[in-house]
């Protein structure tokens, strides 16, 4: 699985051997030929163990991911997902049937949930915003009354907050995470022109990333799509589910952290990959030809999601000033919420981004997944710049105990 699957040839070499002229009773009597063994090559991948540990941490769920990615390149730093099997049982004879039954229990431990899709919520409000600006149909200065609900074509759909914002813009409504003014947004572009920007930010098929087996393309419903399965056709309604992220959108947290790098890196999709190469950003993206006005609205909304919005909890002195998008998406009936929460910093200059999903987890994005960016964030910085960013409370806290006297009771 995984870098040993994918670099497979790389990393075996080849046999050597002797080809040998034996007589009747088998005796070796002149060698005939000789092939040397050639070694393997070493391969260096682009993750850093100072990111991927504390991303093992920060993950607490017991079903979710946390992807890092260099948003320049789309080199990435680290990949985790819950839960984890031990690899090395594959190395015994047989297995017991103690690991097998860890191996098939409900969670699916063997499913890497960065490659796997779901919907991804108020995250994909960033495409919304994009295929409204670069319509023609929106500018950036357009301001949309928001409501507690707003019906269409006899369906009601709520707002998050069942009561509505006021008057809001584009950047206002990204930090707010309005639903109603993103309604209006897709009703106004229409289906084709969302799902098109669907695509082109990379949702419905692979990322490139070298696990080409165990990654899912998601799903990017159309009028094909629905009639095939569904044997009705594309509604207004779809169109507005799908502008917040919800209907039969799926997506992969790993092709979400590559739609955050978009605005992160003023308007390239990059191509996620794990071999160090030392190439050029610019051999691993490709432009999306967006309006600079388009990303400054992008970049504005995600940064007011930290400083006043859904995503306060990174707004603190431990790392410089971030930007990120939380998202909280239905699951089915009588089934918690999957939260998501992506993030990248520093805001003007990214360096990184960071995406945390936690599946059927319930509570919110915000709540949730944006301690877990933070604390990701938070030791990535640090790494990166001793000295320059105030340490985290729990730090100082567990330096405090570390350095008292004993016996004090601290």
């Amino acid at each position: 699985m995984g870098v040993e699957k994918a670099y497979e040839q790389l990393l075996r070499g080849e046999w050597g051997g002797q080809q040998v002229e034996v007589d009747g009773k088998g005796r070796p009597i002149r060698v005939l030929g000789e092939k040397q063994a050639k070694a393997g090559n070493d391969i260096h991948l682009t993750i850093d163990l100072d990111v991927q540990k504390p991303a093992e941490k920060a993950l607490t769920l017991s079903k979710g991911a946390i992807v890092a990615l260099d948003p320049n390149n789309g080199a990435i730093l680290a990949m985790v997902s819950h839960p984890v099997f031990e690899p090395n049982i594959f190395s015994k004879q047989k297995l017991t049937q103690k690991d097998w039954q860890g191996l098939q229990s409900k969670d699916h431990p063997l499913v890497n949930r960065a490659l796997s899709a779901f919907p991804p919520a108020s995250t994909f409000k960033i495409v919304t915003t994009t295929a409204g600006l670069e319509s023609g149909k929106f500018s950036p200065s357009t301001v949309l009354q928001t409501y507690g609900s707003l019906t269409v074509g006899g369906v009601t759909f709520g707002e998050w907050n069942h009561a509505g914002f006021g008057p809001l813009g584009f950047a206002g409504a990204i930090a707010m995470s309005s639903d109603t003014f993103f309604y209006q947004i897709g009703r106004g572009v229409g289906g084709p022109t969302l799902i098109s920007w669907t695509r082109k930010y990379g949702f419905g098929q692979k990322t490139g990333i070298e696990f080409a087996d165990e990654e899912t393309k998601g799903n990017v419903p159309d009028e094909a799509w629905k009639q095939k399965v569904w044997k009705i056709p594309w509604t207004v309604g779809d169109t507005i589910n799908m502008s917040i992220g919800q209907g039969a959108l799926q997506t992969t947290p790993l092709q979400v952290a590559v739609m955050f790098s978009i605005p992160a890196n003023s308007g390239y999709r990059v191509k996620p990959h794990l071999l160090k190469d030392h190439e050029q950003a610019k051999s691993w993206r490709e432009s999306l030809n967006m309006k600079p006005s388009t990303i400054k609205v992008l970049r504005e909304g995600l940064r007011q999601v930290v400083t006043d919005g859904t995503g306060k909890r990174l707004s603190v002195p431990t790392i410089p000033p971030a930007a990120g998008k939380s998202g909280t998406a239905e699951a089915g009936t009588g089934r918690p919420n999957h939260t998501w929460f992506g993030a990248y910093a520093p805001a003007d200059q990214p360096e990184i981004v960071v995406v945390a999903f936690g599946e059927n987890s319930g509570e919110h994005g915000g709540s949730l997944c944006g301690p877990m960016v933070l604390q990701v964030l938070e030791e990535y910085f640090h790494k990166q710049y001793p000295g320059k960013y105030k340490k985290p409370e729990r730090e100082e806290s567990q330096a405090k105990t570390n350095n008292s006297e004993p016996g004090t009771g601290d």
